[in-house]
């Protein structure tokens, strides 16, 4: 159950400030966001305000935007749709409800042959069921439709669509979204680190655990030792160490250590080890970086952890081309439901450690240049800026409908080897 509740938790918000950086920009841009939804499914709760309508759903996974204009956005009213105008005093239709779940008992009852909620603003049809006389209404520019779940949206004239903005505003809007995950990353590992007390401290070597029977142990090291050098040579961070060790098994060395304010020199002989079929040096300690407690060092962890996931993934998607494809590298829901299950079970502090790197790997991931996914569409922005003018609605359609396609394709193979990997091991 633990492991469910974070999985909800965890995709739910990566999701949901995904999806409000692209709202945020969209409505600045002056592109009218019909629609925020928390969850997916048949809607709890809808409200509007300000044009836009937030509806709550039944499924707590994520949830989604409906800006004017966009690919996934319809408002065309089929002919022969049964609808309910309501008119104001001026006879402007301010409301059309082709839902049966809502009735308008002071409306206007229409079978509706044509319509346009685009550029001229007009709705007919066939009132009262007279197919004598074909009545046409005006539509107001701010008018709303209920669409047939129920759900009551406002209509999308072309001056308030998504094309209607200018090329920089609609690329701040497709970057909105990875912006936002980006920031969520940040702020977490900002927040983690004062949890902790301190950011892990990359600039030094200390002493955490000593084996027993070890040359370490041997020689006196105790935790918390710094270590500054070895053999004379300066030590910085963990991987320094290592490096000073290596080919220096049966050697006598002399390593100097920080303890309690004071400078000790100590001598030790490491020895040879087999670690994964690889030969390796070592005294018998486990090192870390420590703590970091400065005010800067809290708030400069979250920009560099960031920075390190985002150059540990470009390394692994890299790989892809070096040492070749495999579905082995990739994780989709299920893996980040037994990653999800795992961080539970170590407590609340590991699960928001880990939305951290998932939000900042989706928003690294949602930027790769494929068509669907917010890189490919600011790919098409930048060729619009190239060419001087956009691609056609239908070469769009046709490449987000490709791209969405082989997406597809890819999550159900990667969600089958999760499958495989889960009943495997």
């Amino acid at each position: 159950m633990k492991g469910i509740i974070a999985f909800i938790l965890v995709f739910g918000i990566i999701v949901l400030v995904h999806e409000f950086g692209h709202y945020f920009f969209a409505k600045r841009a002056g592109i009218l966001v019909r629609e925020f939804s928390i969850g997916m499914g048949p809607k709890l709760f809808w409200h509007r305000s300000h044009g836009t309508t937030y509806t709550i759903r039944i499924l707590p996974l994520g949830g989604y935007v409906r800006m004017a204009g966009a690919a996934d956005d319809e408002d065309e009213i089929e002919p022969g749709t049964m609808a309910t105008l309501v008119l104001n005093d001026a006879g402007v239709v301010t409301s059309i409800n082709t839902s049966d779940k809502v009735t308008n008992v002071n409306g206007v009852p229409l079978q509706v042959s044509k319509s346009d909620l685009e550029k001229e603003l007009w709705v007919e049809g066939y009132e009262n069921g007279d197919e004598s006389v074909v009545k046409r209404y005006p539509v107001d520019h701010d008018a709303t439709i209920i669409e047939h779940d129920g759900t009551e949206v406002q209509i999308a004239p072309l001056d308030v669509q998504f094309q209607s903005a200018s090329l920089g505003r609609r690329m701040l809007t497709n970057f909105g979204g990875p912006l936002n995950n980006f920031l969520l990353g940040i702020i977490t590992f900002i927040i983690i680190a004062f949890v902790n007390g301190g950011a892990p401290n990359n600039s030094q070597t200390m002493i955490a655990q000593i084996e027993p029977g070890m040359p370490a142990a041997q020689a006196g090291f105790k935790a918390k030792d710094v270590v500054q050098t070895v053999d004379g040579q300066r030590v910085g961070d963990i991987t320094d160490f290592s490096k000073h060790l290596q080919n220096k098994a049966g050697k006598t060395v002399k390593i100097q250590v920080l303890r309690n304010g004071k400078t000790k020199t100590l001598t030790v002989k490491p020895v040879a080890r087999t670690v994964d079929k690889k030969q390796v040096t070592q005294i018998g300690v486990a090192v870390t970086g420590g703590l970091d407690t400065s005010f800067t060092a809290k708030l400069k962890y979250g920009f560099t952890e960031t920075w390190y996931i985002i150059t540990h993934i470009l390394q692994i998607l890299g790989s892809f081309f070096t040492g070749g494809f495999s579905l082995n590298k990739l994780g989709g829901p299920v893996a980040i439901y037994q990653a999800s299950s795992q961080a539970a079970s170590f407590g609340w502090l590991s699960v928001v450690t880990m939305m951290a790197s998932l939000s900042v790997n989706l928003g690294l991931m949602n930027l790769l240049p494929i068509p669907a996914l917010d890189g490919g569409k600011l790919l098409l922005n930048v060729v619009e800026a190239v060419r001087g003018k956009p691609i056609s609605e239908e070469k769009e359609g046709v490449i987000t409908l490709i791209g969405f396609g082989l997406l597809l394709l890819l999550m159900i193979a990667v969600t089958w080897n999760d499958f495989q990997r889960l009943f495997t091991h």
